[in-house]
């Protein structure tokens, strides 16, 4: 399978810039680095002053997605729950689509995770009228977490590949 995005160098993850609740005066903290051959999404999660999301989002480029059924992270977590979110023209600034996965503390797994699992979502409120994801136009994505927990993040991702359709 062709890895779309390999999280492994300095220079991939320098890609990836933060976006966190400090936009709308919260107190969270994330960002991206590469160690150990691996991206690392890691942080604070604050629920401090109305906050509570972490995220970052990779600079844009055209990915081509529709001969295949979805995308896979591979990653290991840590027990917590985060979003794939999918940025595309349909829907416009400020919204994605997003997929919830949640892998295992401490171990490596593949998050197979298809088209039909990303719903359209603004400042986290789902559209119920946005159209189908259009997997040729993807032009951006990113991660975010936002389970209302305090505390410490991190997410190590191998890779991210688009899944082979059936």
């Amino acid at each position: 399978m062709p890895i779309l995005i390999d999280v492994s160098t300095a220079q991939e993850a320098a890609r990836w810039r933060p976006i966190n609740d400090d936009v709308m005066g919260g107190a969270s903290s994330g960002a991206m680095h590469a160690a150990q051959g691996v991206g690392v999404f890691a942080g604070e999660l604050s629920l401090t002053n109305g906050g509570g999301f972490a995220s970052i989002r990779r600079e844009r480029q055209p990915m081509q997605l529709s001969g295949y059924s979805g995308l896979t992270v591979e990653v290991r977590g840590d027990g917590r729950q985060y979003q794939l979110r999918l940025y595309s023209q349909q829907l416009g600034d400020g919204a994605a689509y997003r997929a919830l996965f949640q892998p295992p503390a401490g171990e490596w797994q593949h998050v197979a995770l298809p088209w039909h699992a990303f719903e359209a979502i603004r400042r986290g409120r789902l559209l119920e009228d946005a159209p189908a994801l259009a997997p040729d136009d993807i032009q951006q994505l990113g991660l975010l977490i936002a389970d209302r927990r305090d505390g410490a993040f991190q997410l190590e991702i191998a890779g991210i590949e688009p899944l082979q359709a059936r």
